[in-house]
């Protein structure tokens, strides 16, 4: 069965742009100019990912984002045109998978698609994805079941997030660069900027102290990337 990519942008110059070539990659495609027809279309005809332009009618593209995360966890690339950093971060903040600020190169956005498709469809299992333990604080994560507890409250991490920590926990006490784990938990060779890592990084660290004050055993160091507390 074809693969199903929701393209929301409300111009018709990059919506035919995507489509054209999003048909010629042989996936299947819906379009919505505004963000209440994403969101219903979203919702009832289930894609297997969503484009989403920042700036929409109706809804803009940070409402639709975090009104699907509400109701289900359908990978979403971000595309925005905007310079501000602060879009960007808030859009990966609320649980977009990646972002693309145009005008952007169709190669690379139908790389990062892959990725994005090829980190949902991965599921693991016990024997390539062990159980590990992380000892301070009760920090627990069973990778077969993509599960993280912090002693008996679990912590509900996106795709993205669960896919960082146990990175960071296989390498317990290696600093790993923003590099690794673009190509690592992203799924591709990024050469650009970097601070999508810190963005998702952060949100993971806020989930775990808010499941208990202690539970973050993540350390950054300054100037290379990141590490688990051995």
């Amino acid at each position: 069965m074809a693969v199903k990519i929701l393209v929301v942008d409300d111009e018709p110059a990059v919506t035919n742009l995507l489509v054209y070539n999003l048909r010629k990659a042989q996936y299947t495609v819906l379009t919505a100019a505004d963000g209440r027809t994403a969101l219903e279309m979203a919702l009832h005809a289930h894609p297997d990912l969503v484009l989403l332009d920042l700036m929409l009618p109706e809804l803009d593209g940070l409402e639709v984002c975090r009104q699907l995360r509400r109701t289900c966890n359908v990978p979403v690339i971000m595309l925005t045109a905007r310079g501000e950093e602060i879009d960007r971060v808030v859009g990966l903040e609320l649980g977009a998978d990646d972002y693309m600020s145009k005008p952007f190169s169709v190669r690379e956005l139908l790389a990062r698609i892959k990725a994005v498709l090829r980190r949902t469809a991965a599921t693991g299992s016990p024997d390539d994805l062990p159980v590990i333990v992380h000892a301070p604080s009760g920090l627990r994560l069973d990778a077969s079941s993509r599960t993280v507890y912090v002693d008996a409250t679990q912590v509900v991490l996106t795709r993205l997030e669960f896919d960082l920590l146990h990175l960071l926990a296989l390498n317990a006490g290696r600093v790993l660069s923003r590099e690794r784990l673009l190509e690592q938990a992203w799924g591709y060779d990024f050469a650009g900027d970097t601070r999508a890592v810190d963005s998702a990084i952060k949100r993971l660290r806020l989930k775990l102290r808010q499941a208990h004050p202690q539970a973050d055993a993540i350390e950054a160091v300054r100037g290379v990337g990141y590490r688990l507390k051995p």
